[in-house]
């Protein structure tokens, strides 16, 4: 007997509710998961740094996020903080702008498409962190390196993505476009850039993850401050009742990022997420 179509799993879907739940598991169980293994290592090993209980792990960020830090008088969390979203706004921000810049040329003129694809695609190639040490001898230990740094990691990417967004327009709109006696110029703002905004704010999405770590390694190696700075100055100290707090604490900022870009995205071009909506 043949199994109905609405009796597969492929076919069945959880309801809202169901969904919130469901998405809510694999985090219960990851809490519950470091609970049980704080808890054993604690019990062998009451002064064990690997695996804090929640209660140190509460005060750590109690102390670095609410109390003065006794040499500097600073608040080292937001601090950090601060200085860490002021490299990562800057160098997402300027990447965009070049990507956008030069993703469209390429996808949209050929002489730019025949003379920038290759380089660029070379150019991505190139490990970012390998070129790390080069930035700071070129720009100094200071905020260009990271910024540029942050640039060099995720502009190509940008680039090409957008290069292949714009390739896949329909080609009735330029042609019409040309007919109507539209140049160059107003067929990439009035045309192509109002088409590939929210598919820009795909990319940036696309690209946080990178440029966290890209922040992260240049605060690592040359910074006084910063969320990565703070990080690998305290794994010397095996203080992962600080270092966890601060991993959770990068990993919700990547996240509220992710989740305001959505719905601005949602919001701005209902006609973009209506357009690849399921069904």
């Amino acid at each position: 007997m043949v199994p109905s179509r609405s009796g597969r799993l492929i076919n069945r879907h959880p309801g809202p509710a169901a969904g919130r739940l469901l998405a809510l598991v694999p985090f219960a169980l990851l809490l519950v998961a470091y609970a049980i293994g704080s808890e054993i290592r604690l019990s062998e090993n009451p002064n064990d740094k690997l695996l804090p209980s929640f209660t140190a792990l509460s005060d750590a960020v109690e102390r670095m996020a609410f109390e003065p830090d006794k040499r500097t008088g600073d608040y080292l969390l937001w601090v950090d903080t601060v200085a860490s979203l002021s490299r990562l706004i800057g160098g997402v921000a300027l990447a965009t702008l070049l990507g956008t810049a030069i993703g469209i040329s390429v996808g949209l003129i050929p002489y730019a498409r025949r003379t920038m694809s290759a380089f660029i695609a070379v150019f991505a190639m190139i490990p970012p962190l390998a070129v790390l040490p080069i930035l700071f001898i070129t720009f100094g230990l200071g905020e260009v390196a990271k910024v540029v740094l942050i640039v060099f990691g995720i502009a190509p990417f940008m680039m090409r993505d957008l290069a292949m967004r714009v390739a896949e327009l329909p080609s009735e709109q330029l042609v019409k476009a040309q007919t109507l006696g539209a140049s160059t110029w107003h067929i990439a703002w009035r045309i192509v850039l109002p088409q590939m905004l929210p598919r820009i704010i795909d990319t940036v999405r696309l690209s946080l993850g990178s440029a966290w770590l890209f922040l992260i390694a240049a605060e690592a190696i040359a910074a006084q401050s910063g969320l990565g700075y703070r990080i690998f100055l305290l794994r010397r100290y095996l203080a992962m009742d600080v270092i966890l707090p601060y991993v959770f604490w990068i990993t919700l900022l990547a996240v509220v990022f992710d989740f305001v870009l959505r719905r601005y995205q949602t919001w701005a071009y209902p006609w973009f997420a209506a357009a690849r909506a399921p069904g």
